[in-house]
């Protein structure tokens, strides 16, 4: 990181830790840790008169803003950050980023680089540097997990495992990114979806239902979840209901005839042909492969 304009000098209840620079050359060479690891990173509460300017940077940044609010502001455009947000930067990207006055931030704050840093940053797919995903505990306790490094002794086994929570991290960002609407400013609320299909699975769900359980239009939910799961949300519910008849199938000695009821469907034929298109196997030869 060159040409950096700073101030706010570390609150108490701060932390800071930059990797070394061996440990840092370790990571870049060891083939476990090479291709994502962390360079410095760091947690500022309530983080009044922070300010960074940066005309040039050599590493990616990632920056979660728990608690109040600040600015960042990329390519002479100025976005407001809030708590929930997070915002990325790839390398050598201008950039000036401060908290507010009024409702100083909470902040964690990241520098990575490695092999694949610009493939994990592509993967993020942001339209925008900020990315607007709520309070994620998950994501906290990467942070967390990821600050405690500096009580490592610097024991490059303890940063393997700090990459690979690393990793977690920026791909469970890409995760929450493809969730978010851009049109609402909403996440999916993915886990209560899910929950919304298992609740159904024995019988039948449309997309009406499922769009108003998401608050979103038919149109946006049907594009925003396919671009998550790669599937239709209706495809992705016959997925799901295909792997419980392949437990059943597995589990009892039910005819098919009984499964396809027990999946909510009247006509047995029509099951096992979906079953095939799904599985690769009819139910008949799915159920005897148990025994090879």
């Amino acid at each position: 990181m060159n040409k950096i304009t700073s101030q706010w000098p570390l609150h108490h209840d701060g932390i800071r830790f930059l990797s070394p620079y061996f440990i840092v050359a370790q990571l870049a060479k060891d083939p476990l840790t090479r291709n994502l690891y962390p360079l410095a990173m760091g947690y500022y509460p309530s983080a009044r008169g922070h300010k960074m300017e940066r005309h040039h940077h050599d590493n990616y940044l990632l920056i979660y803003c728990t608690a109040g609010s600040g600015t960042l502001t990329v390519n002479q455009k100025t976005f407001a950050i809030n708590a929930g947000d997070c915002f990325c930067l790839p390398k050598g990207t201008a950039h000036t980023y401060e908290a507010s006055e009024h409702s100083p931030w909470t902040i964690y704050w990241l520098h990575f680089e490695g092999l694949a840093a610009k493939d994990f940053y592509a993967h993020l797919n942001l339209s925008s540097p900020r990315l607007s995903i709520g309070i994620q505990a998950r994501v906290v306790r990467i942070f967390d997990a990821l600050a405690e490094l500096r009580h490592s002794g610097y024991q490059v086994a303890e940063f393997v495992q700090g990459c690979h929570q690393l990793q977690a991290l920026m791909s469970y960002l890409a995760l929450l990114a493809r969730q978010h609407d851009p049109q609402s400013g909403k996440l999916l609320d993915w886990e209560r979806l899910r929950a919304t299909m298992q609740e159904h699975v024995h019988g039948q769900l449309n997309l009406d239902t499922l769009a108003a359980e998401a608050q979103v239009s038919k149109y946006h939910f049907s594009k925003k979840f396919k671009q998550l799961t790669g599937h239709s949300p209706i495809q992705y519910f016959i997925n799901m209901k295909m792997q419980r008849a392949c437990y059943l199938l597995d589990s009892n000695s039910r005819s098919v005839k009984q499964v396809s009821a027990e999946m909510g469907y009247d006509d047995a034929y029509y099951f096992s042909r979906l079953f095939k298109k799904v599985i690769g196997l009819s139910p008949q030869q799915y159920r005897r492969s148990r025994h090879r």
